[in-house]
């Protein structure tokens, strides 16, 4: 039976939730996730719990936040004038904002606090500083 190696392009299904076992990502009802193993398309924790796998394997993966989406980083979080957002745009705590990097990209945050003078942004990925839990199921294997 063929067994993943790194390289392989795989497909597979998957459930990834918190430890608490909030769910926050599925692929039930989607097509698979492909994706090339061993390229850093995805969370290095996931990539590296697919080697030796077969066709129709399952397994549950818990990840540390270090092999997700790392720890949450203090400098992605700031403070800005309340005057620096447009009037007319609607914000409350929760609200997810795009920003633009110096070189133009354009860079998800999210408001974390607000008050009459500044608003709190914070472009950390929503899940940096959570260890997560993965369960795979191996749907197909391309060399």
């Amino acid at each position: 039976m063929t067994e993943v190696k790194s390289g392989d392009t795989v497909a597979i299904h998957y459930t990834g939730t918190l430890l608490d076992g909030t769910t926050f990502d599925s692929s039930e009802g989607r097509d698979p996730l492909e994706f090339q193993v061993g390229s850093g398309q995805i969370i290095p924790g996931l990539d590296v719990a697919l080697p030796g796998m077969s066709v129709g394997d399952k397994k549950t993966v818990q990840i540390a936040c270090a092999d997700a989406y790392g720890p949450l980083n203090p400098e992605m979080r700031q403070a800005i004038p309340r005057e620096g957002i447009p009037a007319d745009l609607a914000i409350e705590v929760g609200t997810t904002l795009e920003m633009q990097t110096p070189d133009g990209q354009a860079m998800p945050v999210m408001v974390v606090e607000l008050d009459e003078a500044t608003v709190t942004l914070d472009a950390n990925h929503p899940l940096a500083g959570k260890d997560l839990q993965f369960d795979i199921e191996l749907m197909s294997i391309a060399g």
